[in-house]
Protein backbone atom coordinates (compact mmCIF):
# COMPACT_ATOMS: atom_id res chain seq x y z
CA UNK A 1 0.00 0.00 0.00
CA UNK A 2 1.20 3.53 -0.69
CA UNK A 3 2.29 5.77 2.18
CA UNK A 4 0.75 9.24 2.50
CA UNK A 5 2.00 12.13 4.62
CA UNK A 6 -0.28 14.75 6.17
CA UNK A 7 1.42 18.08 6.93
CA UNK A 8 -0.67 20.29 9.22
CA UNK A 9 -0.69 24.09 9.14
CA UNK A 10 -2.68 26.36 11.43
CA UNK A 11 -1.85 30.04 11.24
CA UNK A 12 1.90 30.28 11.76
CA UNK A 13 2.18 26.80 13.31
CA UNK A 14 3.07 23.74 11.29
CA UNK A 15 3.61 20.06 11.95
CA UNK A 16 5.31 18.07 9.22
CA UNK A 17 4.34 14.40 9.10
CA UNK A 18 7.51 12.33 9.06
CA UNK A 19 5.89 8.92 9.64
CA UNK A 20 3.01 8.92 7.20
CA UNK A 21 0.17 6.46 6.96
CA UNK A 22 -0.34 3.51 4.66
CA UNK A 23 -3.65 3.79 2.82
CA UNK A 24 -5.00 1.92 -0.17
CA UNK A 25 -5.67 4.91 -2.45
CA UNK A 26 -5.58 8.67 -3.00
CA UNK A 27 -9.32 8.67 -2.28
CA UNK A 28 -8.66 7.09 1.14
CA UNK A 29 -6.03 9.79 1.80
CA UNK A 30 -8.60 12.45 0.88
CA UNK A 31 -11.07 11.01 3.40
CA UNK A 32 -8.37 10.87 6.09
CA UNK A 33 -7.38 14.51 5.41
CA UNK A 34 -11.02 15.63 5.61
CA UNK A 35 -11.51 13.80 8.94
CA UNK A 36 -8.34 15.36 10.35
CA UNK A 37 -9.42 18.81 9.22
CA UNK A 38 -12.82 18.27 10.87
CA UNK A 39 -11.00 17.45 14.13
CA UNK A 40 -8.96 20.66 13.82
CA UNK A 41 -12.17 22.64 13.22
CA UNK A 42 -13.80 21.05 16.26
CA UNK A 43 -10.85 22.16 18.39
CA UNK A 44 -11.16 25.70 16.97
CA UNK A 45 -14.86 25.81 17.89
CA UNK A 46 -14.12 24.74 21.46
CA UNK A 47 -11.50 27.47 21.85
CA UNK A 48 -14.16 30.10 21.00
CA UNK A 49 -11.51 32.46 19.72
CA UNK A 50 -12.85 35.41 17.73
CA UNK A 51 -9.65 35.46 15.69
CA UNK A 52 -9.95 33.87 12.22
CA UNK A 53 -8.06 30.60 11.86
CA UNK A 54 -6.73 29.21 8.63
CA UNK A 55 -6.29 25.43 8.82
CA UNK A 56 -4.61 23.48 6.03
CA UNK A 57 -3.53 19.90 5.46
CA UNK A 58 -1.11 19.22 2.63
CA UNK A 59 -1.16 15.58 1.53
CA UNK A 60 1.90 14.13 -0.17
CA UNK A 61 3.47 10.81 -1.02
CA UNK A 62 7.04 9.82 -1.82
CA UNK A 63 6.72 11.49 -5.24
CA UNK A 64 5.57 14.85 -3.86
CA UNK A 65 2.40 16.91 -3.23
CA UNK A 66 -0.99 15.36 -4.04
CA UNK A 67 -3.64 17.68 -2.63
CA UNK A 68 -4.39 20.44 -0.17
CA UNK A 69 -7.43 20.51 2.11
CA UNK A 70 -8.17 23.91 3.65
CA UNK A 71 -10.70 25.46 6.00
CA UNK A 72 -10.98 29.03 7.28
CA UNK A 73 -12.75 29.29 10.64
CA UNK A 74 -13.99 32.82 11.34
CA UNK A 75 -16.26 33.57 14.29
CA UNK A 76 -18.03 36.93 13.98
CA UNK A 77 -20.23 38.16 16.79
CA UNK A 78 -23.21 40.37 15.97
CA UNK A 79 -23.59 42.16 19.29
CA UNK A 80 -20.05 43.31 19.95
CA UNK A 81 -19.22 40.62 22.52
CA UNK A 82 -16.12 38.52 21.95
CA UNK A 83 -15.62 35.21 23.68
Amino acid sequence: MPRFYFDLYEGEAMALDEEGMELKSVEAAQVEAAKSLADMARDAIHSMSAKPRDMTIDVRDEAGPIMQVRLVFDLQTKRGKTF
